[in-house]
């Protein structure tokens, strides 16, 4: 096993120490790592006074273990973790699987140590950001929306915090649409600014929503993580409905409704019609299909109804899209 200590801040100071342990080096804005310990792109960039994103798509080649023992703790780390392969989170005596289908945000201060425990083989893809407290504290004081959640969001007593959480339909999607991104387009750096400020933005929108979901029970909280699977396995079909749905989730349907909505953001309905939408768009995009087949093949029931969901949704017609590409 591979053993890491990884120690991160909101500048640039820790990527040579982590190259070096890894047995690489930094070349520009990548970490380069020898490829029988992992493949893939390890990314960095400064985003702005105070903040740094790190992306990460990378194959490991060797079973590791990471500990992040920062030497600041003047900066909290948001963890995004779209991992298909589950990483074990352990702090203290509590742990926490995190990837796709499990837990997939956390919010960690820069003073707690944790670990990552991660197989060979495992696909990891996570992007971090790296924030300066003085940055996210000024800009929660200065909104009235979020001033009343400052002490939810940082124990001003301890100053130590970690919060698990579910991102939102719309981070997700961000985060895939940043994914497609060549790492070495020319571009790529305003898409990773951007990137990073929309899910900053999400994030702290929840937190003035008080969606946080930290307090539900883990077994309902899976069992609508089951859910959302469900209903993204099966986007060819037509919405199954909230009997159907709240019956497999094992809960009643004003209870499904109520949790699947404060986890993702959306009531299931809104979820499945957005993420058809998504897949949609996907296809129009691999120009395999025409309109009137995608429509058919993801059952959206007429041209119409299609035409006019994408449009709202997107801002286009799916015809004058395509004619775009």
């Amino acid at each position: 096993m591979k053993k890491v200590i990884q120690q991160n801040s909101a500048d640039l100071e820790w990527i040579y120490s982590l190259a070096s342990q890894l047995g690489g080096k930094v070349e520009g804005n990548y970490i380069v790592v020898p490829e029988e310990i992992r493949t893939g792109n390890n990314y960095f960039l400064n985003c702005g006074e105070g903040i740094v994103s790190l992306y990460s798509d990378v194959t490991y080649n060797k079973d590791f273990c990471i500990t992040q023992k920062n030497l600041k703790n003047d900066f909290v780390g948001l963890y995004f973790n779209l991992s298909q392969s589950e990483t074990k989170l352990s702090f203290g005596a509590n742990s926490n699987m995190m990837g796709s289908w499990f837990y997939n945000l956390s919010l960690i201060d820069s003073s707690l140590e944790f670990q990552y425990n991660i197989q060979k083989g495992s696909k990891v893809f996570i992007f971090c950001i790296f924030i300066k407290k003085e940055i996210i504290k000024s800009f929660l004081k200065k909104n009235i929306l979020f001033r009343k959640k400052l002490d939810l969001l940082m124990d001003p007593t301890q100053n130590t915090f970690i919060h698990m959480d579910r991102m939102s339909d719309e981070s997700f999607h961000i985060l895939m649409n940043l994914q497609k991104q060549k790492v070495d387009d020319p571009l790529f750096n305003l898409h990773m600014i951007g990137t990073t400020n929309l899910l900053m933005s999400k994030y702290l929108k929840k937190i003035a929503k008080n969606i946080i979901i930290s307090q539900v029970n883990e077994v309902d909280l899976l069992n609508i993580i089951e859910s959302q699977r469900y209903l993204i396995e099966n986007l060819e079909k037509s919405f199954p409905g909230i009997k159907f749905l709240a019956y497999k989730a094992h809960m009643s349907d004003s209870k499904y409704k109520l949790l699947f909505k404060k986890i993702t953001g959306s009531p299931p309905n809104v979820f499945y019609l957005n993420n058809k939408l998504f897949k949609a768009k996907e296809l129009i995009d691999e120009k395999q299909l025409t309109i009137g087949e995608i429509c058919k093949q993801l059952n959206f029931g007429s041209a119409t109804y299609f035409a006019a969901k994408f449009k709202l949704k997107f801002g286009i017609l799916p015809k004058t899209y395509s004619q775009q590409l």
